[in-house]
């Protein structure tokens, strides 16, 4: 296992750690997202590095198999020639691309493997934040869900607390009160109005007492 992947391994399972502690999992998952992302953009920039070196690497095992066919073609023609001499020095420079060829085929291998482990890592993280982001649209929609739940909790705990019929009642016996008063003035203002006129009667009637009176004291005199 890869050093890469044990470190992986740790940080998710120090995630994992963590969510079954946290109060806020989201606010947790996209710290992990954004570090994830970070780490993402390092690895496909190493990537196209690795790919780079990894082409010239191939390029060089090209050319040294080139120019080592070539020499090689021109000993043999110098040899026909009848030029030995010239065909050694292109022997000589042929070996030396030879080695050339093994040197840079062995690093043209090495880089191509290491590509590949970084393609893989580079893939792992990129599953890996996939798989990360649908648990955060998970958690998200959990935590809405409490959240919501807690508001209607809440809503419902003040439900109760009006007592209706109670305050029924009391408008009630508040109508009651009013109507009561209402009546009472009315019937002060009419037993008012019955003791006036009865009032004014008792007058008219002393008067016209005094006056027949007076008509009989007159008739006597």
């Amino acid at each position: 296992m890869s050093v890469f992947r044990r470190i992986r391994d740790i940080t998710v399972a120090t995630l994992n750690e963590h969510l079954e502690q946290s109060q806020d999992p989201v606010r947790l998952i996209d710290q992990f997202l954004i570090s994830t992302r970070n780490e993402i953009a390092e690895a496909e920039k190493l990537q196209n590095q690795y790919a780079q070196h990894t082409r010239q690497m191939k390029q060089q095992v090209d050319q040294a198999t080139s120019i080592k066919d070539r020499r090689e073609e021109q000993a043999l023609l110098a040899l026909k020639a009848g030029e030995e001499h010239l065909a050694k020095l292109a022997l000589q420079e042929k070996m030396l691309y030879e080695e050339k060829i093994e040197q840079f085929t062995e690093l043209w291998s090495q880089s191509r493997e290491s590509l590949r482990e970084l393609e893989q890592q580079l893939q792992e993280l990129r599953n890996e934040y996939q798989t990360v982001y649908s648990k955060r649209q998970y958690y998200a929609a959990r935590m809405q869900t409490l959240q919501l739940q807690q508001r209607m909790n809440q809503r419902a705990g003040s439900y109760g607390t009006t007592n209706v019929p109670g305050m029924f009642n009391r408008l009630e016996n508040t109508v009651s009160d009013l109507e009561a008063e209402t009546r009472s003035l009315r019937d002060l203002r009419r037993m008012d109005n019955e003791y006036s006129q009865s009032s004014s009667g008792s007058l008219l009637e002393q008067e016209m007492a005094k006056l027949r009176q007076k008509l009989n004291g007159g008739g006597k005199e």
